[in-house]
């Protein structure tokens, strides 16, 4: 489902030219979840951004069930993501003019789904929101904000769902919660779930825990 070859990002500097990843080479499964770990500044935010077809690297290739997207233009690769990527935040990344209903079903609606309202419905009813529909962003807590975040990914059925420190603006209480739900919806929907983490936690959770070091990938024992 995800596989690089060689992959490399770095970034000139006023001083220099920054290797951030060296050398990728990474190949997980459909329906496989893998936990990304590593000291902050390793590379891990970027490598997700690699492979979520958000940014692009300075060499090597990316396959998103079996797509290269680094041969994609920008627009291309926005069809892709579209259509099989979903994206979960650490900082929620929701749009505050709108409802949790709304904010669900935007991405829905730019899909061309007739559904949206019902799916949107469906997902926010599934993570424990069916009453909170109408409420805007900031009159819901960290954590039902973290909710409504991930009915949007889920509600598109992504192949693929990539999760960067989801549980990293949350009490230790609520990102227990948000855990359970992130896995549950993973296990009844098959989704391949690569997420970023520090939660010791959440990263035992996943079938397989990588190891981002000073740009470069190994896989923990």
């Amino acid at each position: 489902m995800i596989k690089t070859s060689q992959l490399n990002k770095s970034v000139k500097t006023a001083e220099a030219e920054l290797e951030i990843l060296r050398g990728i080479d990474l190949e997980i499964k459909r329906g496989e979840t893998a936990a990304i770990v590593g000291t902050s500044g390793s590379g891990k935010s970027t490598l997700l951004g690699l492979l979520a077809g958000l940014d692009s690297p300075s060499a090597g290739a990316i396959y998103l069930d079996n797509t290269n997207i680094v041969q994609l233009d920008e627009d291309e690769r926005a069809v892709l993501r579209s259509q099989k990527v979903g994206f979960v935040f650490q900082s929620f990344q929701l749009l505050p003019a709108l409802t949790a209903l709304e904010n669900v079903m935007l991405p829905l609606e730019l899909a061309g789904r007739d559904d949206a309202r019902i799916m949107a419905e469906d997902y926010l009813s599934r993570v424990g929101l069916g009453e909170r529909l109408h409420h805007y962003p900031r009159t819901l807590s960290g954590g039902e904000q973290q909710r409504v975040a991930i009915a949007r990914a889920f509600a598109a059925k992504p192949l693929i769902l990539f999760a960067d420190e989801p549980t990293g603006n949350l009490d230790t209480a609520t990102g227990a919660k948000i855990i359970e739900l992130l896995f549950g919806l993973n296990e009844e929907e098959g989704t391949t779930l690569v997420l970023v983490t520090h939660d010791n936690t959440l990263a035992d959770r996943c079938q397989r825990k990588l190891i981002m070091t000073a740009g470069q990938l190994s896989e923990a024992a």
